[in-house]
Parts: structure tokens; C-alpha cells; sequence
């Protein structure tokens, strides 16, 4: 299995979903939606690519967007520190000391959330790319670069030029197929 190289084991970039930053949450949810999902009796079942690739102006790489950006957008109070939380929520501190928390968007639904957030800009939502490989490079050195940056998609470059992705299922198929010779 290490021998292989990224580009053995990498979905080329035509194969998978890539959306400008600068398009509304959204259409990009509904990418992400049709190249995640294998339909089988009108309901969705884990099937493909769990990130899409935000390109920019150029059609540069710019970064990234999986199901936790999503998530941080629908539910803002799960990162930072106690008085961000609250500012991400509208919820001021002197609002949240006298206990009136749960007048502000603390208390929205699931689906206020979602509609609300719909036209929130994908550049918004995005992570950075965290590290990139290149294409002859080994899957052990794949595997690494995804450890020691806590990602499950690397981006692939082939002479300076982005050429496929590479994600941590990737990964484990070719484990898998090892274990299987």
C-alpha cells in the first residue's frame, strides 16, 4: 500500500464537485447533496464525496467545505469563547447575565437556522486549504500530512497545476485492499 502514489488512489478533479466562493450556501449545499448522496428507494444513502473544493476569482483553489462548515454556520455557538458564542448569536452579555438568552436566535429551530443562513456566501463558511500533496508523492506521506493536519481531503497538484483530491476514504480503501491480498 505505501508504495502507491496519491495519484493511484486520488478522484481526479473532473469527478468531483467544486463551487465558486462566492455563490450562496444553499447551491453549494445542493452540490454537495447530489455528489454525497446514492438514491435508493427516494432516500439518500452515504454514498460519495463528504467536501466540496471552493474555488475563487481565477478559478483558484480557495478552500474547502465539508459538513462541519455547515454546521458552524447553522449552529454558531459551539466555537470560540464564551462572549463570541454569544455575539454570533446576537445575544448580548448583559442580555445572557439577566437570563433573557432564550428571546434571542439562541432559540431558533433547525429549520429557522437553515433558512435563515441559505444566501450566507460559501467564502464565509469555507476552511483554508490545510496542507496539499503532490500527485507522485506516497501514500504514507498522504496519510501523515492528513494526520498532522487533521483534514480528510487533500488537495492534489500535478506541476503546479490542482489535479484531483485525495481523502482520508481514499486512504482507507487502499489499507483495506492491503489487508485483502
Amino acid at each position: 500500500m505505501l508504495a502507491r502514489k496519491v495519484r493511484d488512489v486520488m478522484v481526479p478533479l473532473k469527478d468531483y464537485a467544486i463551487v465558486s466562493e462566492d455563490k450562496p450556501l444553499k447551491e453549494a449545499v445542493a452540490m454537495l447533496r447530489q455528489v454525497y448522496c446514492e438514491v435508493e428507494s427516494g432516500a439518500c444513502t452515504e454514498g460519495g464525496h463528504r467536501a466540496i473544493l471552493v474555488t475563487g476569482p481565477n478559478e483558484e483553489l480557495v478552500g474547502v467545505m465539508d459538513f462541519r462548515c455547515i454546521q458552524r454556520v447553522l449552529i454558531p455557538e459551539i466555537a470560540g469563547s464564551i462572549s463570541e458564542r454569544l455575539e454570533r448569536l446576537g445575544v448580548s452579555v448583559a442580555y445572557a447575565e439577566a437570563g433573557a438568552e432564550d428571546l434571542d436566535e439562541a432559540r431558533a429551530s433547525f429549520r429557522a437556522r437553515v433558512l435563515r443562513n441559505a444566501e450566507t456566501r460559501v467564502k464565509d463558511v469555507m476552511l483554508k486549504p490545510k496542507g496539499v500533496i503532490q500527485a507522485e508523492n506516497d501514500l504514507h506521506t498522504a496519510l501523515k500530512l492528513m494526520h498532522t493536519n487533521r483534514v480528510v481531503v487533500l488537495p492534489v497538484y500535478d506541476n503546479g497545476k490542482l489535479v484531483g483530491v485525495l481523502r482520508d476514504s481514499d486512504l482507507f480503501l487502499a489499507v483495506a485492499a492491503t489487508f485483502m491480498e
